[in-house]
């Protein structure tokens, strides 16, 4: 494949996969494109996926903006290669248990995303095009291999499983970021004007222990995932 072709390729997608471009005349470069990605991963792990910018990971390396762009091309490209490294190789999953698998699969996922909470904000402008985000892809068609269903079926089960990932991810971020006394001000708050305005059932929630003193609970989280494979199942059973 020639450079004129790489170049159609998604932005950071050769970069990824160990194609290195062409040297550009200068100075030789001081950091490594790994250790880029890594000054990167720390800048958003510190400060969130706002802070996923050119000019404050040079700022971070010591270096200016326009040095960063020896090793990059563009903001995109950064980003593909953050969001490679961060979501890391896919897990080993037992085979034979499709539901078993699955349910490894999502948890593995989930993990990834409350390790780097910020994961979730990248954009997603296409298929996974990167060896990692590939794996994870080989690791769910491999585990759903005996089902006995079809690949269009398994691609809508991943991505069915994928988008409760990224969803139930952002929610344990956003939801157990609140302070435990602040949600406890908000329940005391809100249970009398509940039963005024004649919302008995919801004030009756608020009391109890469901309302997530404690936040979003794993007991939460295993709930939806039930649910999701418990479809996956009918789905095959049907099929």
């Amino acid at each position: 494949m020639d450079d004129a072709d790489i170049e159609l390729l998604p932005p950071g997608t050769a970069l990824a996969w160990g194609h290195a471009p062409a040297p550009r005349r200068g100075p030789k470069p001081g950091y490594s494109l790994e250790q880029i990605v890594d000054a990167a991963i720390a800048q958003a792990d510190a400060e969130g996926y706002a802070a996923l910018s050119m000019p404050s990971i040079a700022k971070r390396l010591g270096i200016t903006a326009n040095a960063l762009y020896r090793y990059l091309s563009s903001k995109e490209e950064l980003l593909v290669l953050v969001a490679e490294a961060a979501w890391g190789p896919p897990p080993k999953l037992s085979s034979g248990d499709w539901r078993a698998a699955v349910t490894a699969w999502a948890r593995a996922l989930l993990e990834r995303g409350r390790r780097h909470p910020w994961l979730i904000d990248l954009p997603v402008r296409g298929a996974p095009s990167t060896p990692n985000l590939l794996g994870w892809l080989e690791n769910f068609l491999e585990g759903m291999a005996d089902t006995g269903l079809g690949t269009r079926d398994v691609m809508g089960c991943v991505v069915l499983v994928d988008g409760w990932v990224r969803s139930t991810a952002a929610l344990l971020r956003d939801v157990n970021a609140n302070a435990p006394e602040r949600v406890e001000a908000l329940s005391e708050f809100l249970r009398p004007r509940l039963r005024g305005r004649g919302y008995p059932r919801v004030a009756a929630v608020i009391s109890g222990e469901a309302y997530g003193e404690e936040g979003i609970e794993d007991d939460d989280v295993e709930f939806g995932l039930g649910r999701i494979l418990d479809g996956i199942e009918a789905l095959i059973v049907r099929r």
